[in-house]
């Protein structure tokens, strides 16, 4: 392992690489503009064209995406033995984002327009990270094993780009490095998992004031579904015994987003609702969604018209992400420890609450560790860079890259 001062850097550079990618307005499923950018940034920086690659994930994904996750590929320069290595960040920003206007203030990278979008620091942040972990490996001449760099699309709205991937696309790697968070110093060796499930509620129309006992009131399967689902325990933070979770119901309305219903005087007959489920232990996920399901199901029953007709409900759901939590003596958690400790800092391992990447790596065989690349703040208008942890996490890169 290489002593902490060799990991130098042009920060100059990194941090303009990163202001140019926060520039960019492409937010998640119009990954196409930021796609580009990286390209032609990989390319400056001397990675062949033929070394740069788009898959077609973007063909499985069940949300419109116009373009696959971005691939790159280094050989080796180092020990003919190395076992390749995985580097990965995502190139999408949530909506918020859209127009953000990045500048430098003091050791941050702040928005202009503060108070009015996001910055996009998650996760243009990582995509600085690894085009100036490649810039600096070939400016240096750097000594590494066989590398695969990968962009994802649609991290943000389902970790999708990960999920839909083929995992033959990436070369074999044996151990993988996201950067996604905060802290340089952070190893998130486990995360939760989740589902998402939707609801469609279909009542009857009526007069509400001539004849509302004509109608069925999807409104009210609604709301005695949520009832019973609080009354059981649940509903948000949920903790049966041993087991803990958590749910929420994000949005009721109709599929394009309006408000359920037309008017005061009409007997609202349908509801459309949206709604996840996530757990450290998939069983448990599963679970939560079941008692969702169950409590729509039989409020359906009770919601009836004057004949005795009742809703009707279509309940779907998914598998978002799997959950994952790698051993403390994992090989990928110790190479992540020393580099850490090369830069001159101390490893904290931690789990989240939240889907990362990593989750469907793990799955699809490739042990991954997240770490932050000064990500603040992040989905909301006060979002910032923190240049000390960028730096640290470019630094962090080259240390993992580089060791031996």
């Amino acid at each position: 392992m290489p002593t902490a001062p060799a990991f130098a850097l042009d920060t100059d550079a990194a941090v303009q690489r990163l202001l140019r990618f926060l520039s960019v307005n492409a937010i998640t499923g119009h990954e196409e503009p930021i796609g580009k950018e990286l390209a032609a940034a990989l390319q400056e920086v001397g990675v062949p064209a033929a070394a740069i690659t788009f898959d077609d994930a973007h063909t499985r994904i069940p949300e419109p995406t116009p373009i696959g996750n971005l691939i790159v590929k280094l050989p080796g320069t180092g020990k003919k033995s190395a076992k390749p290595v995985l580097f990965m960040t995502h190139m999408d920003t949530v909506p918020l984002c859209a127009g953000a206007k990045p500048k430098v203030a003091g050791k941050r990278v702040v928005n202009e327009l503060e108070g009015t979008t996001a910055l996009g620091g998650d996760n243009r942040s990582g995509c600085a990270v690894l085009v100036t972990l490649v810039a600096e490996l070939l400016k240096q001449n750097l000594p590494h094993p066989p590398l695969t760099l990968l962009f994802t699309v649609r991290e943000e709205s389902g970790l999708f780009g990960a999920k839909y991937l083929n995992p033959a696309d990436l070369g074999g790697p044996v151990v993988g490095f996201n950067f996604d968070g905060r802290s340089a110093s952070d190893v998130i060796v486990g995360a939760i998992g989740a589902d998402r499930w939707t609801v469609d509620i279909r009542g009857k129309a009526a007069h509400a004031g001539v004849a509302p006992e004509k109608g069925i009131s999807a409104t009210m399967v609604f709301s005695l579904a949520m009832s019973e689902v609080h009354e059981g325990g649940w509903f948000g933070k949920v903790v049966k015994g041993t087991r803990t979770g958590t749910s929420n119901v994000g949005l009721v309305g109709t599929p394009d987003g309006r408000s359920a219903g037309d008017a005061t005087n009409v007997v609202t007959d349908y509801v459309h609702v949206k709604g996840e489920s996530r757990s450290h232990d998939a069983k448990f996920v599963r679970e939560i969604t079941a008692a969702y399901k169950s409590a729509f199901t039989a409020a359906a029953g009770r919601v009836k018209d004057h004949e005795g007709r009742g809703a009707k409900i279509k309940f779907t759901s998914r598998l978002d992400y799997v959950p994952f939590r790698l051993k403390a003596d994992a090989p990928v958690v110790g190479r992540a420890e020393a580099a850490i400790r090369a830069i001159g800092r101390e490893p904290n391992l931690r789990v989240t609450n939240g889907g990362l990447d990593a989750n469907w790596m793990v799955k699809h065989g490739v042990p991954t560790v997240t770490f932050g690349a000064g990500q603040n703040e992040i989905h909301t208008v006060k979002e910032y860079v923190d240049l000390v942890e960028f730096e640290a996490g470019c630094r962090l890169a080259l240390a993992l890259a580089t060791a031996e």
